[in-house]
């Protein structure tokens, strides 16, 4: 399946995205925000694809391989809406990873308020969450203009910017889209 946005190809991720992958986060300037820093190898990519695969079939959803329309042959990112554990809790979690050549596009609000129709138009959320680390004002803006309000920040790596969370609930979303 296939879904899009208004510039955005967006499909779930397969083995064959491997490659693409290792590509976006091995690449240090993709972690520039990220204390656990880029995929050292393609073992680790290989790791967190299957990981993601496994995801879709317990969840029924997951996160997305991303194309640009006017180039559907290249992968530019990875991103949409996923669970995952955060502050000791299990998340919907809106998140997302660009190559820095499609950075300051708008691709990451555009991906996000797709991501954020889909975890509750399609799949049926009643809330996602985006967490950002506190100096990743670029990533505010982007939960921020998605609709996603600040709720708590949390110091979870010592010696690093707190990381912020933010929140939107399937309500809030409704009400600010009817």
């Amino acid at each position: 399946m296939v879904w899009e946005s208004e510039r955005l190809l967006l499909r779930y991720i397969i083995r064959e995205d491997l490659n693409d992958l290792f590509r976006i986060y091995g690449d240090p300037e993709t972690h520039r925000f990220n204390p656990y820093g880029p995929h050292l190898n393609i073992e680790s990519s290989k790791e967190m694809l299957e990981r993601k695969l496994i995801s879709y079939e317990k969840e029924g959803f997951g996160d997305w391989t991303i194309f640009e329309k006017s180039n559907p042959n290249r992968v530019i990112g990875f991103g949409g809406v996923f669970v995952s554990q955060f502050d000791g809790r299990e998340t919907n979690n809106l998140g997302y990873r660009f190559e820095p050549d499609a950075w300051g596009k708008g691709y990451a609000t555009e991906l996000s308020e797709r991501a954020i129709r889909f975890g509750f138009n399609e799949v049926g959320l009643e809330d996602i969450v985006g967490v950002v680390r506190e100096n990743h004002i670029a990533s505010r803006r982007v939960l921020e203009k998605s609709g996603l309000k600040f709720l708590k920040k949390v110091a979870d790596v010592e010696g690093l910017p707190a990381s912020l969370m933010y929140h939107i609930t399937r309500n809030d979303w409704v009400t600010a889209h009817c």
